[in-house]
């Protein structure tokens, strides 16, 4: 990753909401469509989504949520579908759209921490999940049709992780089992800016 990828996202991260919705968004996903399970109504474009999902970003300050930011901060919002990360200096703050679990059921609020990094990981399906589709495949390996992406960073608690994605319309929706999912060139720089032992909270 070149310091010029920390840097732009640096500064668009600093420009707020406003210029990720001018900038970033529309020119990452005007080209996906589809439905996602979990979501009714009328189908919109993902560049559409995405703008609904920024007008939702709620101005958050680290402090309401964390003591400190040592090793780094990340909050996960269920609510406006974004992902926050304040670095440890707070030099740098990123604020990216992402998927959330698709139903209640699914969510697990409170805080954790970033326990395991995994470049180009395998998925493996949880038991649980291959209860409710038999037809799941047991193993995906690395690849475009992988549903962690290019990136995984597993939480404290057990099957749930922050990831990159397989397909991109994920973005902004009601669309996992649990975990959060960005755009992999996304989660490519927070991977490297995270470490072992940065907290998480969801809300």
């Amino acid at each position: 990753m070149s310091a010029n990828g920390i840097g732009r996202r640096r500064v668009l991260a600093m420009g707020g909401a406003a210029a990720l919705s001018s900038v970033a968004l529309p020119l990452r996903a005007q080209n996906f469509t589809g439905a996602i399970e979990g979501e009714t109504g009328v189908e919109a474009t993902a560049s559409e989504r995405a703008r609904r999902n920024i007008q939702g970003f709620r101005n958050v300050r680290w402090q309401d949520h964390f003591d400190h930011l040592r090793n780094g901060a990340i909050l996960c919002d269920t609510a406006s579908r974004a992902l926050h990360y304040w670095s440890a200096d707070e030099s740098i703050y990123l604020l990216h759209p992402c998927s959330v679990p698709m139903s209640e059921e699914f969510i697990r609020r409170g805080r954790t921490s970033i326990v395991e990094k995994r470049p180009n990981p395998t998925w493996i399906p949880t038991p649980n999940m291959r209860e409710r589709d038999p037809s799941l495949p047991a193993i995906v390996h690395p690849g475009p049709d992988n549903p962690l992406g290019t990136r995984a960073m597993n939480l404290g608690w057990t099957y749930y992780r922050i990831h990159g994605i397989d397909n991109p319309a994920k973005i902004g929706r009601k669309a996992s089992n649990g975990c959060f999912g960005l755009y992999n060139e996304d989660v490519e720089v927070l991977y490297e800016l995270a470490v072992i032992g940065t907290q998480v909270v969801v809300i």
